[in-house]
């Protein structure tokens, strides 16, 4: 049964304690599926998230010919272990320029960015598009880079649709510029081994971005002959819980936590349960990453004025994230000043909104979590989460231990069981 378009969150009165389970880093899901389409065998990721933006990459991989086995995961529902045969070198070859191979990636930048530079490594013609939002969302700085290694790559406006032009590993040099997104350089990052390609990386920190860190160290790590490695939890998405836990709070405890919590360094937004309770001065480049957002929704309810900097590159991401949490927050009664890539956010009295999400996953969660504090919040296609977190109002609803025990409504006030609260 599919979500409801509306649905309402009931605060709780207390925070339980207990401690969840989050499904696996959609990132290192999505960049171990690159990798293991290149390792020589049979690679097994265990833990592996289960989502829109997994599985459209999946479908890609097996478009392409790659066999990828699917398994549940016993211990947490939004994962699978994934099973996946790599080719090493032998790329499988792609279509004909008035025929190409055509991949579609969704709304999913890590797809459509990654499968870029993987594509190129093919022979043949490949096309890929995803929906309207994708088609509009940064894609020029790597097509530059592509380009520079000899790569032929079509596009009306350095953006997808795109058709590539495989034409197999060659060696040479080329500089990325990842002001607009980190992802450009890890696509190339991922694919440099086989391409013989030398990364030069400017920009949003270069080299130290946290994001390009994290898939270095997982090519480091990676069983490229064959083997397994477990992905472990995705840190923006058990961000949620920790904040919750924390505006439940009487004292501004931790009551709720979250099983296995990331200590591999990979994932910046592991931070975030240190950040609790916030400072008055988060960056989304040097303190956190997607979780920044789920900071800036729970602001309005901390005890002094908080300052988010260098939000920009937010706003080119699945929806202008900015300006969809500064007018969700506004609507709710928080103060909220814009000063161009910054917003300040004081102390407020909240009440109750119906929020746009603008189809964005991270908008919805972020709402939804100040439900749980805030009377009244209703979110609009909450399906929107199966993006990266499928079970997340589940676990909203489910008993403790095993979710918050929170009562979710429908648009006509009447409670939801956790079983209709999938958003498959």
């Amino acid at each position: 049964m599919p979500l409801p378009d509306l649905i309402e969150i009931v605060p709780l009165s207390a925070a339980p304690e207990v401690k969840i389970t989050v499904p696996g880093s959609k990132s290192i899901t999505n960049r171990a599926l690159i990798l293991s389409a290149l390792a020589k065998g049979d690679v097994t990721l265990e833990g592996a998230l289960w989502s829109e933006d997994t599985q459209v990459m999946v479908e890609a991989l097996r478009r392409l010919g790659y066999s990828i086995g699917v398994r549940p995961d016993a211990g947490e529902p939004g994962n699978r272990t994934l099973i996946v045969t790599g080719l090493g070198q032998a790329i499988p070859a792609g279509g004909t320029a008035e025929q190409p191979l055509e991949l579609f990636v969704g709304n999913a930048g890590t797809a459509a960015r990654f499968l870029t530079a993987f594509l190129c490594l093919g022979q043949g013609v490949y096309r890929l598009t995803g929906v309207p939002r994708m088609h509009e969302r940064p894609q020029a700085a790597l097509l530059h880079a592509l380009r520079e290694l000899g790569y032929r790559i079509d596009s009306e406006d350095d953006k997808l649709p795109v058709t590539i032009h495989g034409s197999g590993p060659s060696a040479g040099s080329c500089r990325v510029d990842i002001g607009k997104s980190s992802q450009f350089a890890s696509a190339l990052l991922l694919c440099a081994g086989l391409g013989q390609w030398k990364i030069g990386i400017d920009g949003e920190r270069g080299v130290e971005s946290p994001y390009v860190a994290m898939t270095t160290g997982l090519i480091g790590s990676f069983p490229i002959n064959g083997g397994s490695l477990p992905i472990e939890p995705d840190a923006s998405g058990g961000s949620y819980y920790w904040a919750a836990g924390h505006i439940l709070s009487a004292d501004g405890g931790k009551p709720i936590t979250v099983s296995r919590w990331p200590s591999s360094g990979w994932q910046i937004d592991a931070e975030f349960p240190a950040k609790l309770p916030l400072p008055d001065r988060l960056s989304r480049r040097d303190d956190l990453g997607d979780s920044i957002m789920t900071a800036i929704a729970i602001s309005p309810l901390a005890k002094r004025p908080v300052r988010f900097t260098d939000l920009g590159r937010l706003r080119l991401q699945e929806c202008e994230r900015v300006e969809a949490l500064r007018t969700g927050l506004a609507k709710c009664g928080a103060a909220v000043v814009e000063i161009g890539d910054t917003l300040e956010i004081s102390p407020s009295v909240l009440r109750g909104a119906t929020i746009e999400t603008h189809e964005d996953h991270r908008i919805a969660m972020c709402f939804a979590t100040l439900g749980l504090k805030v009377p009244g919040i209703r979110i609009k296609n909450p399906a929107c989460v199966s993006k990266t977190f499928p079970t997340f109002f589940q676990k909203l609803a489910a008993p403790t231990p095993r979710g918050l025990g929170a009562t979710l409504l429908d648009e006509q006030g009447i409670p939801l069981e956790p079983d209709q609260l999938a958003a498959d």
